[in-house]
C-alpha cells in the first residue's frame, strides 16, 4: 500500500483533434503495422439503475485525454501479446481473430494502458483496441458495435462505445431486456475546451469488476421511480443544457446532485459514497476549495472534479501540499472530443485510419 506523497500530472492541452503517426510511435520497419491509441473514460452517473420498469441503466459518460492506452499488432508466429495489460488482451486478440475469420499469427505490443479496475473503462476501450487494429492491419471495414457485442462489452452501459467511437460527453439510452448490442447513444455534446478533470486515483483499491460486479447490481436495492425522474430531469433541462452553453456552475451542481443520488445507492456495496476513503477526503477538500462537479467514476476508487482550466493545476497542487491526497494519484486531464486514433504502417502502407472518430 502507498503511502507516499501523491503523484501530481498534468494536461493542461486540449485533446489534439488528430494524431500523428509520430504521436503514435508507429514501426517503421517489420511489414505493416496497425497502431490503436484510445484513453479513459468518466462514467458520471446511471439514470435508471435498478427500477424493474423500463429500460434499465442508462448512463452519462465523457472521454478524457489521459490516461492512455495504446497498442500495435503486426504479423507474426502464433497469437503473442506483450506490456501492460496483455494479460487481458491476448485472449481478445484470439477471440477477434476467430471472429472474423482470420487465422493466428499476431503480435500484439502494448506502450500504455488505462489503468485496470479503477472505474476508467480501461476494459472496453482495451477490447475494442485490440479488434480495431486486427481490422485495420486487415484491412477490413471497422465496426465498434458488433466488435463489442463479439468481445461482450457495453451489455450495461454504452458510454464505452460510443466514446471509443467518437469522444466527446454522451448519453445512451439505457438496456432493453435480453438486449444482445450497446445501448443506443442518444446524446453527444462537444465538451467545452476550456474546462478540466481532476482525477484522485488510488492505487491501493479496486473497483469491482467480472463476477462481483454482476453479483453486486444484482444485490442492490430497487430505486425509485421518484429518484430516476429526478437524475432524468437533472440530465436533460441542467447538465446537458450546461455542457451547450459552457456553464460549469450549472454542469458541476447537476453532477454532483447525480453523484450524491447514486452514491447513497450503491453505498451498502462499497462501504460508503465512495469506494476509497481518500479518495473521498481528496473530493471534500477540492469541493471546499471551489472545484464542481465532484463524484466517483463507476465502482472506482477514482473520484474527480471539475475546475477551470485556469485554476486546476493551482487547486491540484494545493490539494497535495495540504496532505489530503496523500497516496493517490493526481492528474489533470482534458476531455477529448475525437474518437480513437487508428493508423497503419510499414511496408509502403503508411496511412491514418482514423483520429477523429470517423
Amino acid at each position: 500500500m502507498s503511502s507516499g506523497k501523491p503523484r501530481l500530472q498534468t494536461s493542461l492541452g486540449q485533446a489534439s483533434v488528430r494524431l500523428s503517426t509520430v504521436g503514435l510511435g508507429l514501426s517503421r520497419g517489420g511489414g505493416p503495422a496497425a497502431t490503436v491509441r484510445t484513453t479513459a473514460r468518466l462514467h458520471l452517473g446511471f439514470l435508471n439503475p435498478g427500477s424493474p420498469h423500463g429500460r434499465q441503466f442508462g448512463s452519462i459518460g465523457l472521454a478524457l485525454d489521459a490516461p492512455a492506452t495504446e497498442i500495435t499488432l503486426r504479423r507474426a508466429e502464433g497469437i503473442a501479446a506483450s506490456g501492460p495489460d496483455a494479460a487481458r488482451a491476448a485472449p481478445y486478440l484470439a477471440r477477434v481473430l476467430a471472429g472474423l475469420d482470420i487465422a493466428p499469427g499476431h503480435a500484439l505490443s502494448l506502450r500504455q494502458a488505462v489503468p485496470a479496475h479503477a472505474g476508467l473503462g480501461s476494459g472496453t476501450q482495451l477490447a475494442l483496441a485490440v479488434a480495431a487494429s486486427v481490422r485495420c492491419l486487415h484491412g477490413r471495414a471497422q465496426d465498434v458495435r458488433a466488435d463489442a457485442a463479439l468481445l461482450e462489452r457495453g451489455a450495461r452501459s454504452g458510454i464505452g462505445v460510443a466514446l471509443f467511437e467518437q469522444g466527446g460527453l454522451v448519453v445512451d439510452g439505457g438496456s432493453a431486456p435480453d438486449a444482445t448490442t450497446p445501448p443506443p447513444l442518444l446524446a453527444r455534446l462537444a465538451f467545452p475546451p476550456a474546462w478540466r478533470v481532476i482525477l484522485l486515483l488510488d492505487p491501493a483499491a479496486r473497483g469491482l469488476s467480472g463476477p462481483p460486479e454482476r453479483a453486486a447490481f444484482a444485490a442492490l436495492p430497487a430505486f425509485p421511480d421518484t429518484a430516476s425522474a429526478t437524475l432524468c430531469r437533472l440530465l436533460l433541462l441542467q447538465i446537458l443544457p450546461a455542457v451547450a452553453e459552457a456553464d460549469l456552475a450549472a454542469f458541476g451542481d447537476g453532477i454532483t446532485q447525480v453523484q450524491a443520488a447514486l452514491g447513497s445507492h450503491f453505498a451498502g456495496l462499497q462501504g460508503g459514497r465512495f469506494s476509497s476513503p481518500r479518495v473521498a477526503a481528496a473530493c471534500a477538500a477540492l469541493a471546499r476549495d471551489g472545484a464542481v462537479g465532484i463524484g466517483q467514476s463507476s465502482w472506482g476508487p477514482t473520484g474527480f472534479a471539475f475546475a477551470p482550466a485556469a485554476d486546476a493545476a493551482a487547486l491540484a497542487t494545493r490539494l497535495a501540499r495540504s496532505g489530503a491526497a496523500d497516496g493517490l494519484d493526481v492528474r489533470v486531464c482534458a476531455a477529448r472530443d475525437t474518437g480513437a486514433a487508428i493508423a497503419l504502417s510499414g511496408a509502403g502502407a503508411e496511412q491514418e485510419i482514423a483520429g477523429d472518430g470517423g
